[in-house]
């Protein structure tokens, strides 16, 4: 394994929240609130993905050692945590939700990737395309990984030494322009305002502190589909392991590690992305404006 600068992160730390206004303003928290993360010492969310990730104990600051008062998060507006990289997504990645779509069960990751121009913001909102170009939009919770190093070959015992931390995910699909043809995925995937990441990123992250975590994905207040990490397909230290071996993986890149199910969405809904322990994210759906 290559890799920038080393830094320590551990999994036994209670996890820090790093996240962005919308103004763009880099804070770090924790459950009872955020400080301005220049008051840690560090220029940007960027230096502190660096923080999270090594061998040892997180280098990352205890919120209440630092020199200013929280503010709760809910008198806060976010932006995307991060300055995303490459956004890799998983398909198919829970035995249930395979099942579910009469899926043949892949024997390696089902990965694509997705443009940046695809991202918005927590709160969206996610703009459905013109009926007549995509009628049936859906869309789904999932558990993001972000890398926090520089990093190629990476064996799955490493993974708290490259994953800076773990963020919710809203994923949506254009599902009738994907079953007029499977190639079309990318397409599918990629309109804008169809990944919706944040509220913030939860570091560091282990693979010890994962195992459990419940997935959900929720419309307009119901739970249409949840699952829990364990029950993926290939879990997210093979996902980290298999993807490096393709490229080289840098500070900020995302994968997004597939849902335990999804849920059609119209101008109108709310969906909210519910990771436990991590955050919950949520967007409003709206109809693509046209003149």
């Amino acid at each position: 394994m290559t890799s920038d600068t080393p830094r320590a992160g551990g999994s036994d730390a209670a996890p820090i929240r790093l996240a962005r206004t919308v103004e763009g303003r880099p804070l770090v928290g924790d459950a009872d609130g955020f400080v301005p993360l220049a008051s840690a010492g560090m220029d940007g969310i960027d230096e502190a993905l660096g923080a999270a990730v090594g061998c040892g104990a997180s280098s990352l600051p205890s919120v209440e050692s630092l020199p200013a008062a929280r503010t709760p998060a809910r008198r806060l507006s976010f932006g995307v945590p991060f300055d995303p990289g490459k956004l890799w997504g998983i398909g198919l990645n829970y035995a249930d939700h395979a099942a579910d779509l009469d899926a043949v069960r892949p024997a390696e990751p089902a990965s694509f990737m997705r443009p940046a121009t695809a991202l918005t913001a927590p709160g969206g909102p996610i703009r459905l395309p013109p009926t007549e170009e995509a009628a049936r939009i859906t869309a789904e919770a999932e558990l993001g990984l972000v890398i926090g190093r520089t990093c190629t070959d990476v064996d799955e015992g490493a993974f708290g030494e490259v994953v800076a931390g773990v963020v919710p995910v809203i994923d949506v699909t254009a599902e009738d322009v994907l079953q007029r043809n499977p190639r079309f995925l990318t397409r599918a995937k990629s309109y804008d305002t169809f990944l919706v990441v944040g509220p913030w990123v939860a570091a560091p992250v282990s693979v010890d502190r994962l195992a459990g975590t419940t997935v959900r994905t929720v419309i307009n207040g119901e739970t249409v589909a949840e699952n829990t990490v364990d029950r993926m397909l290939f879990p997210p230290e093979e996902l980290v392991s298999v993807h490096s071996r393709v490229m080289t993986l840098e500070r900020g890149d995302l994968i997004s590690t597939g849902t335990p199910g999804a849920g059609g969405i119209e101008p109108g809904d709310t969906v909210r992305a519910e990771v436990e322990g991590v955050g919950v994210l949520t967007a409003d759906v709206v109809g693509e404006e046209r003149e």
